[in-house]
């Protein structure tokens, strides 16, 4: 197996500034497809 890199990215301010309250419902760990779904059912509502 090829060597590759550790993938540990670090915040930057840019971080700091995003507004992700729309994920606070959101289990930690959840799939593309949770989140997929929880973003459609805030829109429907």
């Amino acid at each position: 197996m090829p060597n590759v890199p550790d993938c540990k990215p670090e915040p930057t301010e840019k971080d700091d500034d995003l507004d992700d309250s729309h994920l606070d419902d959101i289990e930690e760990g959840a799939g593309c497809t949770e989140i997929w779904e929880h973003l459609a059912e805030k829109r429907n509502e």
